[in-house]
């Protein structure tokens, strides 16, 4: 034991360093064993049942003693099982525990998941105050991270490999990350997630994307993704593939998209082909994610999906010029932030006070893409998708299997677009409104305005033959500028007026004050004109105990009376 002890003071300048260590260590040792206990079922059978922890004191937790009965609890773990355990957190943490016993001393090592994030030699906090993350590695910081990698892999080299997972940022050459890597690889791993940052470029090794165990692969690289071509794209088993942060020719994207047969999930962050257009082709794609961040405020030359199959769609990009290909025959469910460029911003914000034509008012074209999803049952709208449908897509589609629809709201967007949309959802049954903010317009003589009702008239508006019969409005209550929350009410009882169908209106209240629910509800509950008599108002705060829900047929009864 004490030959034990001073090979690892060995990787320490001072004791006390060692101490603060195996301290860590106790922590993350008993903080995993009260995550993870055995439970002795009836049948005798034990078992890994996973268990909320509870906080508990750093100093408290490494002065006392795991006691389960009179049971070292701790030691009678097998070591199958403590690898399971401490396969649950980053290879930093398991690596602590190896201060506790010699029997703990390589154990971190031999975890099917390895997770490997060099930030902590980055962080010039800790640099100054001179602290080490892992015990065994000097504070250079590229040098020492390396060594830490090469001493685990070649600990690692005889154990099954299910993940590794690699972030660094640009401290470490690329020819030591690809060596990684072919290792990796060549050991059969099955999940690889890649986020590294260089200015050198990494041209990655062509065994990534020919690989047969590969189920799983995520690549954030920052920088061109560049692969031997004639060697690469063949990724039989892989079922999520993510692209972040990475530029790629359409050739080589087609390529990698062909050879994944069983892909059925794909994310695309901020991914950007070479000649401005994005298309994706595949038949066994389920779920497509593609998002490109708002500080990107140029349009696609064009944008192509064919994917029969896929039944959920999350998109976020600028409109692009020309959608020349938009097959979603599986279509289910869809999340869009479709938005304009500040140049269509402007253009479309100046021809506000111009008397213009409907296809003269359009300054970009989505009618296409929005077509395109028409077969969508479950849709959400951002507030920046709202601008589109104004500005940017005459007509709007049909949408006659849309069952459920949520609508982003923003204060300084309005809601010229919805009562048309609306009207083109015949069998829509629950809408959503994440807040009532928006911008007060005319939304249209022939539609009249589902945003306020039209003072001293009682005109039909568009809500009129709403088939809608859930109504939730979440962040009810939540106030910008100098709208107060009568407005928000008034705008609720423009709902209950207008909307025959309704069944449930539901308001998510953000208040901590039961007057401010009591308020609401009486002002809604009592209002005299109401639409459905079936209708049932719940008013949900973060308090349960503030929360009520009262049936409006009563109180509308009560509301004629008076």
């Amino acid at each position: 034991m004490c030959a034990l002890l001073q090979q690892q003071l060995d990787f320490f300048e001072t004791p006390s360093q060692f101490e603060n260590k195996i301290s860590e260590a106790v922590v993350v040792s008993l903080s995993l064993v009260s995550l993870f206990f055995l439970v002795i079922d009836v049948d005798g059978v034990r078992r890994i049942k996973v268990s909320p922890t509870k906080h508990v004191d750093p100093v408290d937790m490494s002065s006392k003693r795991l006691n389960l009965g009179s049971k070292d609890f701790i030691s009678s773990l097998p070591d199958c099982l403590i690898c399971h355990i401490l396969s649950f957190v980053s290879t930093k943490e398991a690596a602590s525990t190896s201060v506790l016993a010699k029997r703990w001393r390589y154990l971190f090592a031999l975890t099917p998941n390895l997770e490997f994030n060099d930030s902590i030699y980055l962080n010039s906090e800790i640099a100054n105050q001179r602290k080490s993350t892992f015990p065994w590695i000097t504070r250079k910081k590229s040098k020492s991270f390396v060594d830490f990698v090469d001493r685990v892999l070649v600990l690692h080299h005889n154990v099954p490999l299910n993940r590794f997972s690699l972030k660094c940022e640009d401290v470490v050459h690329p020819a030591i990350i690809i060596s990684w890597l072919l290792k990796v690889m060549d050991r059969g791993v099955l999940d690889l997630d890649l986020n590294i940052s260089s200015e050198m470029g990494y041209r990655l090794p062509s065994e990534m994307f020919c690989s047969e165990t590969l189920v799983r692969l995520k690549l954030g690289i920052r920088d061109v993704l560049t692969c031997n071509k004639e060697k690469s794209g063949f990724l039989p088993k892989v079922k999520t593939f993510c692209l972040d942060y990475i530029m790629v020719e359409n050739s080589v994207f087609a390529k990698l998209l062909s050879g994944c047969h069983a892909l059925e999930e794909l994310v695309l962050n901020n991914l950007f082909e070479v000649k401005g257009s994005c298309s994706v082709f595949h038949n066994t794609l389920k779920r497509l994610v593609v998002s490109r961040s708002r500080t990107f405020d140029e349009n696609h030359e064009s944008v192509s999906f064919s994917t029969p199959n896929l039944v959920y769609l999350e998109y976020s990009d600028t409109i692009a010029n020309m959608y020349p290909k938009l097959e979603f025959n599986s279509l289910v469910k869809a999340s869009l932030d479709l938005r304009m460029t500040s140049d269509q911003i402007v253009c479309a914000i100046s021809n506000e006070d111009i008397d213009r034509s409907p296809q003269e008012e359009m300054v970009g074209n989505a009618t296409n893409f929005l077509m395109g999803i028409c077969n969508v049952k479950i849709l959400h709208l951002s507030y920046n998708t709202l601008q589109v449908l104004t500005y940017c897509c005459k007509p709007i589609p049909q949408f006659n299997n849309l069952i459920h629809l949520t609508i982003q709201s923003d204060p300084e967007v309005a809601w010229e677009s919805l009562p048309a949309l609306l009207k083109n959802c015949p069998k829509l049954e629950t809408l959503v409104f994440e807040g009532l903010h928006h911008k007060f317009k005319n939304c249209g003589e022939e539609d009249k305005c589902l945003c306020k009702p039209w003072e001293g008239e009682d005109i039909p508006t568009c809500l009129s033959s709403s088939p809608v019969k859930v109504l939730k409005i979440l962040k009810f209550g939540e106030i910008f500028g100098d709208v107060d929350i009568e407005e928000q009410i008034k705008q609720v009882q423009h709902f209950l007026e207008t909307m025959p169908n309704l069944e449930q209106l539901i308001l998510y209240y953000d208040t901590s004050f039961d007057e401010d629910v009591d308020e609401v509800s009486a002002q809604l509950q009592w209002h005299p004109r109401v639409a459905s008599s079936k209708c049932k108002i719940s008013v949900i705060s973060d308090s349960l105990c503030l929360s009520s829900t009262v049936p409006c047929s009563v109180v509308s009864k009560w509301g004629r009376l008076l």
